[in-house]
């Protein structure tokens, strides 16, 4: 079955939709989202790292450090939310609003809805 894929449900077209302000509110949101998962993804790393360094010293240090400055990355990453938030309400922003779970999913499953429309249609 063939998709067209309209400006309007595009990345492009949701860009044009926007205003500016819309634009990097929602950038924001997104940055420190995946600062935060990126944070969470490094501690695992770190753990199953150090679950697998077998004794070895060098690779217990490592470890440790991997998990120590995701940890300290994390904290930035939550810090942060509540200065943009502080610093986009005195400039007219509201950043918090898209910092949601369900808006991401969503936004999420629309980007990959046009990818596989994008697939079908070249067939």
């Amino acid at each position: 079955m063939l998709f067209d894929i309209t400006l309007a449900t595009s990345i492009v077209g949701a860009a044009q939709d926007y205003d500016t302000i819309e634009i990097i509110n929602r950038f924001i949101a997104y940055a420190i989202l995946i600062a935060g998962l990126l944070c969470v993804a490094f501690i695992f790393f770190g753990g199953i790292s150090f679950i697998l360094s077998g004794g070895d010293e060098a690779k217990i240090k490592q470890a440790v450090s991997t998990i120590r400055y995701s940890i300290i990355g994390l904290i930035i990453t939550v810090l942060a939310v509540f200065i943009v938030s502080v610093v986009g309400k005195a400039m007219g922003l509201n950043v918090v609003k898209y910092i949601n779970f369900a808006e991401i999913v969503e936004t999420v499953k629309d980007i990959s809805g046009n990818a596989d429309n994008a697939g079908d249609s070249l067939d």
